[in-house]
């Protein structure tokens, strides 16, 4: 033992032996750090960016640099991104997808983007999209949807996104009915938020073509406001239609009896009062 001149240990010993390969080894970790995956062979990589521009890409590449900052994925053929389309990119703050063939984005297809600040979806084939999609991207500042086929937004589409500082929702072919009073109202409380508002027209239907949508005032939307039936009431509805048809089926029955029996009894009292023959003369 130390200070009495005996030996140590034989497990001290070994501790020992071990301490100073265990704290190389996690020197060389921290100067060393494990290579992050390699850059896509179809994409070029620099500094955190990756170019995937311009590759004919049919969908998202399943390998990208964990250090991604800022993935370009413009100019490409992808026209779903499914659910989780996009490994973890814990770092990643611009995507771009502008430019493609995009249709359905699944509800799941941002998962493990929380870091992202700036989304650029313009120039696809978008015709709806769901809330869901961006509850992921809680840092999400910067959402362009711009000349996609959307004739109205889901009303919490906006509200999903709670660092949203602007969306860009200009050349979409709005439909203006009551389906666009959620985007109607969240406009007027969010101006700041549309740079290019005014640009915003009505497609459809061809009377309001290139009307400017914040041009509408709250009368136009009138006709709205009535309070939509729930589903319960349509399910008392569907329940009630069969259970009249059999209780008027169950009262006509009732009825036509009750008709029967009472003629029935007025014949009986004619029966009675017949004279009962004698047999005496």
């Amino acid at each position: 033992m130390p200070g009495t001149g005996e030996p140590p240990p034989h497990g001290w010993a070994t501790m020992g032996r071990w301490r100073g390969p265990r704290i190389l080894l996690a020197v060389l970790l921290l100067l060393c750090p494990l290579p992050a995956p390699a850059c896509p062979h179809t994409c070029h990589c620099w500094a955190g960016d990756v170019d995937c521009n311009q590759r004919a890409l049919h969908e998202v590449p399943r390998l990208l640099p964990t250090n991604a900052s800022t993935l370009w994925l413009g100019y490409n053929l992808i026209a779903v991104l499914g659910a989780r389309a996009f490994p973890s990119l814990p770092v990643l703050l611009r995507l771009s997808l502008t430019h493609n063939r995009l249709e359905k984005i699944h509800r799941q297809a941002l998962l493990g983007l929380g870091a992202l600040q700036e989304l650029d979806l313009s120039d696809n084939y978008l015709s709806v999209l769901s809330s869901e999609t961006f509850l992921p991207l809680t840092s999400l500042s910067i959402l362009n949807l711009g000349y996609n086929r959307l004739e109205q937004l889901e009303a919490g589409v906006p509200p999903a996104l709670p660092q949203l500082q602007a969306i860009f929702l200009n050349g979409n072919p709005w439909m203006c009915s009551c389906s666009i009073l959620p985007l109607w109202r969240w406009l007027g409380h969010n101006r700041e938020k549309v740079p290019e508002r005014s640009s915003l027209q009505c497609m459809f239907p061809e009377s309001l073509n290139t009307y400017p949508i914040m041009a509408f005032g709250n009368d136009s939307f009138q006709q709205c406001q009535t309070v939509p039936l729930s589903v319960q009431n349509y399910a008392a509805f569907l329940l009630i239609g069969p259970f009249s048809f059999l209780a008027s089926i169950f009262c006509c029955t009732l009825i036509g009896s009750i008709v029967v029996v009472y003629q029935h009894l007025r014949k009986e009292p004619q029966t009675w009062k017949r004279p009962l023959s004698s047999g005496c003369h």
